[in-house]
């Protein structure tokens, strides 16, 4: 058993340690809130953009475009895929990191001629290891997301699409249901005609509208914006979901240091314990000696 001095120390230690993980804890707990209240506060913008679109494509007749059409005429062998990947740029997040790039590696084999966009340290840091087309890096990206940034990614990707450098795009990223984190994968490009069409509201159902100068260069601008939209709730959803799985992992550290402190309490009391029955002993036993002398 290790002597007083040690484990008084080992306690101190993990009590400091317990503090630093507690701090963690709340730190993402209000990251988490902070990045819920700005998707909430700019939603409904994006929100109307894609009702605008669903309007659009339910009162004109059917028409090519680019981001709904580009890359479809081509084989499979032909095509090449994209794979933009958003992980953590830190750890100390349980298997978060892990996770998501286990999912993209996964997805990413199913097609030979494939590029990643990786948004995320972690993420960029292994694919590159397991040999990876790491294409465009976006560094420091997920700490904060902003629309700037997903601008930034948007209009990265979108300007691969259109000239032609990717067919299809998916979106790899982590998205928290019922206080889960859940790895997902999104089609981004090209655009699916039936996810925009279908059933619309009363108001739009009855509502006309005249498209200058076209449907389609009306198109051109709605879409770019809705895509920044996309990129920012999957930038705000991955980001929400990296800080719970921290609020998880640091939970948990708290409450495994809290075990070890009550262990090490316990073995500090017994070696505590057993020290005094020693000096007890000792000075009973010098105590008979010296009896023994006088006598």
């Amino acid at each position: 058993m290790a002597n007083m001095n040690e484990i008084r120390d080992r306690i101190s230690s993990i009590k400091d340690i317990m503090k630093i993980t507690n701090a963690m804890y709340l730190i993402s707990s209000a990251k988490v809130k902070k990045a819920r209240a700005n998707w909430e506060s700019v939603q409904p913008y994006f929100d109307n953009m894609q009702s605008t679109i669903k309007h659009i494509l339910n009162h004109t007749e059917e028409f090519a475009h680019p981001f709904f059409d580009n890359g479809k005429e081509k084989t499979e062998e032909q095509k090449r895929y994209g794979y933009v990947v958003f992980s953590g740029d830190k750890g100390m997040c349980g298997s978060f990191n892990h996770a998501i790039v286990k999912f993209a590696e996964e997805e990413i084999r199913k097609h030979k001629n494939s590029a990643v966009f990786a948004v995320g340290t972690a993420g960029r840091i292994h694919l590159q290891r397991t040999g990876a087309n790491v294409d465009v890096e976006f560094l420091y990206t997920v700490q904060d997301p902003t629309p700037l940034k997903a601008k930034e990614i948007a209009e990265t990707i979108t300007d691969h699409f259109l000239k032609g450098r990717l067919d299809e795009v998916y979106v790899i990223f982590t998205a928290l249901e019922k206080a889960k984190e859940v790895c997902r994968k999104v089609k981004l490009f090209p655009l699916e005609r039936d996810d925009f069409l279908g059933d619309e509201s009363p108001a739009d159902r009855h509502r006309t509208a005249r498209f200058e100068p076209n449907p389609q260069a009306v198109l051109d601008t709605l879409i770019p914006n809705y895509v920044r939209g996309f990129m920012y709730g999957v930038l705000t959803a991955s980001y929400c979901a990296e800080n719970n799985a921290r609020m998880s992992a640091m939970d948990s550290a708290t409450s495994s240091a809290s075990e070890m402190i009550a262990q090490l309490t316990l073995d500090y009391n017994r070696a505590r314990q057993t020290a005094i029955t020693q000096e007890i002993t000792e000075i009973v036993s010098g105590a008979k000696s010296q009896h023994k002398k006088n006598a």
